[in-house]
């Protein structure tokens, strides 16, 4: 067992305010409406916020702060974990709502401070560690190792409660260890903000490329609430077109007829215009459950528009405006980990999941949601293990 990640490894910024620093994010400023709206869920983790602001009383330099703000990062993701673990209420959005009480408190703190340049390492600090991406450990007994991501609640302006059911599956199966055919399976998660700024500066590449490249794990699934049933997008695209606004209501810049590149450390990103799924989809497709699985190859391209595509090289000389995962961050991050893939861990079974979209809150939805995806990954483990027997015996 060893860290995979280190806190040194991230060189990115949190977003463009983080640079700002004092004012209050657009996502902080939610907070008071919040409160009013759901006080039962703001206040599940307030004693771990409170902990934070007591230590932020007793601290007069921001120098050694940032390991301190870590392990409080820490304790909430673990605590939250540990809940929709034995106590399941297939709830996220109190996680969420507790890093932004402390990322507030941080900022706040540092008002006072002159100066306080450290204020992005801070909230760096803060906010990968409250998201478990600085503490993705597998046991060594485990034959097959998953990473599965999850996102935070977004959309907030249209309804404020809304939560996300793979941020619900992303808590739940965190730590999750089973048995398949005598094999021990070990999931891990992490937890994405919905904003472009983070994955524009490197946050993906930051948190996978050491994984890919030490081959540290058997499988990649990231996941984000889609359409009306589960979609297995097939054929990400690398381009952005979606007119919705992230969670610090910034917006791609993109449209169907003018679809725009994302950034990587100041550039744009390179890379083909589509990859393609690696997971056992034809397996995942017959997970049992409430909903239908559907292998998603629909995709927009400026040259044909909306078509199902059947091949990689039918699509070559295309220009992407949306893939299978539409035009947002939930396309975005299933390209962006295939690039990743193809370029360090060709093998690496590695896709998308869109679960079905839910209403603000709907916990007994949510929860036929989890459970077929369980059954989804038990069967793609399934595969993988027939799969690497058979390749023994070539």
């Amino acid at each position: 067992m060893r860290q995979l990640i280190t806190l040194t490894c991230f060189c990115f910024m949190l977003s463009a305010q983080a640079h700002a620093a004092l004012p209050e994010t657009v996502e902080e400023q939610r907070l008071d409406a919040a409160w009013q709206a759901m006080p039962q869920v703001l206040s599940r983790f307030e004693p771990l916020v409170n902990n934070l602001r007591l230590e932020l009383q007793h601290t007069e330099h921001s120098r050694e702060l940032a390991p301190r703000l870590r392990q409080h990062g820490e304790q909430l993701w673990q605590q939250a974990t540990y809940q929709a673990r034995t106590n399941p209420n297939y709830d996220d959005r109190s996680l969420y709502w507790a890093r932004l009480m402390m990322t507030q408190s941080v900022r706040q703190w540092c008002q006072q401070q002159q100066p306080c340049a450290h204020l992005p390492v801070l909230l760096e600090a803060l906010e990968l560690s409250s998201r478990g991406q600085l503490t993705i450990r597998f046991s060594k007994d485990s034959d097959v190792r998953i990473l599965l991501t999850g996102f935070d609640p977004f959309l907030l302006d249209r309804n404020l409660n809304q939560s996300n059911p793979s941020g619900v599956t992303a808590l739940m199966l965190d730590g999750w260890v089973f048995q398949q055919d005598g094999k021990q399976i070990e999931v891990h998660s992490a937890m994405i903000p919905v904003r472009f700024a983070d994955f524009d500066q490197g946050m993906i590449e930051q948190l996978l490329s050491p994984l890919l490249q030490e081959q540290s794990i058997d499988m990649l699934l990231t996941v984000s609430m889609g359409r009306e049933h589960f979609d297995l997008e097939h054929f990400p695209g690398r381009r952005r077109s979606a007119e919705a606004p992230d969670n610090l209501n910034v917006y791609t810049g993109g449209s169907a007829s003018n679809p725009v590149l994302p950034l990587l450390d100041g550039a744009p990103l390179t890379g083909p215009e589509f990859v393609a799924y690696s997971l056992p989809y034809a397996a995942m497709m017959q997970a049992e459950g409430r909903f239908q699985i559907n292998d998603n190859r629909t995709v927009t391209t400026l040259e044909r528009g909306e078509f199902a595509a059947q091949s990689l090289a039918e699509l070559a000389a295309q220009t992407a405006v949306q893939g299978g995962g539409g035009g947002y961050l939930s396309n975005e991050i299933s390209y962006r980990s295939l690039l990743l893939r193809d370029r360090y861990h060709p093998e690496l079974p590695v896709g998308h999941i869109h679960t079905p979209r839910i209403a603000a809150f709907e916990p007994e939805t949510t929860a036929a949601i989890v459970e077929q995806i369980k059954a989804m990954i038990r069967l793609a483990a399934a595969s993988q293990l027939q799969t690497a027997e058979a390749d023994n015996h070539k």
